[in-house]
């Protein structure tokens, strides 16, 4: 684990964020080990659910996946899982270096207790669990409407913030993930690649992928661009008086055409019509 997490006042948060919305949360290390959640114990619906070996690992999976799409967009995730109840992540983030993630589910987002039975049944039909207590927990389950969910969202992803903000999470300076992170940061627009970063801290180009992986969510080389091109927009909106080329070169680009083909292909326009737009909303 790359980061600390002050457990005490953490666990204050969720239960704070539980009384105020009704919906179980939950926080998670960088490696989605499960560090918290409020209430600690799983709805009834999910201890069915998780009572079939297949469903349980189910689950499991389906949390995993739902970690690796809000790394790779280091934003929230709202997602119907396998057995048909909504939940959300979204990830916690210091600098650019993902610690953790918050994660709230066991939500029955249905117009109707009938309408989600219907699609729960058949998601659940394969698992050896008894349906008619199924059923039960489900016409337990508060129906809670899709703008609540928004609203339920975005809240816990400024709880995220917050966590940061109040220094409840912190890094572990001395880990590895910090080291590189804090190095890319200094060193991006230079002529660095994954082979010399992989020599520098002495690693092996596949530990330096799962690293990368793990905290941005890509690999090395679309970090790198993606910070790059990040630092061409930030000075196209602040510095109009630059050119092109000047602005290719501060963000590590020699070739002044490759840069244009790499910030189109990332951003969906050329840097100059990028530019314009902005500046026209001005």
């Amino acid at each position: 684990m790359i980061s600390s997490f002050d457990m005490n006042k953490l666990k204050l948060l969720l239960k704070d964020f539980y009384n105020m919305s009704k919906i179980r949360i939950t926080v998670f290390d960088d490696s989605f080990h499960e560090l918290a959640a409020y209430p600690e114990q799983i709805a009834p619906f999910c201890q069915i659910i998780r009572s079939d070996a297949v469903a349980a690992a189910r689950c499991h999976h389906c949390d995993a996946q739902a970690c690796g799409i809000a790394a790779k967009s280091k934003n929230l995730y709202t997602y119907r899982c396998h057995a048909g109840l909504t939940e959300s992540i979204t990830p916690i983030i210091i600098g650019n270096i993902i610690t953790g993630y918050l994660l709230f589910g066991h939500v029955f987002s249905y117009t109707t207790h009938d309408e989600g039975w219907i699609q729960i049944q058949d998601l659940c039909k394969s698992y050896s669990i008894d349906m008619h207590e199924l059923k039960a927990a489900c016409k337990k389950q508060p129906v809670i409407p899709e703008n609540y969910i928004s609203s339920a969202s975005h809240i816990m992803q400024a709880v995220a913030s917050y966590l940061c903000m109040e220094r409840l999470v912190t890094l572990r300076q001395q880990e590895l993930p910090v080291q590189l992170d804090e190095y890319i940061q200094a060193h991006f627009t230079e002529n660095i690649d994954a082979p010399q970063l992989a020599r520098q801290f002495g690693i092996g180009k596949t530990q330096l992928y799962e690293i990368a992986k793990q905290n941005y969510g890509v690999g090395i080389a679309a970090h790198i661009r993606n910070l790059r091109i990040e630092k061409a927009r930030q000075l196209l909106s602040e510095q109009p008086g630059l050119s092109l080329a000047e602005i290719a070169s501060a963000c590590g680009y020699d070739d002044y055409n490759y840069f244009i083909t790499v910030f189109k292909r990332t951003v969906g326009v050329p840097p100059k019509a990028y530019a314009n737009s902005i500046h026209k909303k001005e």
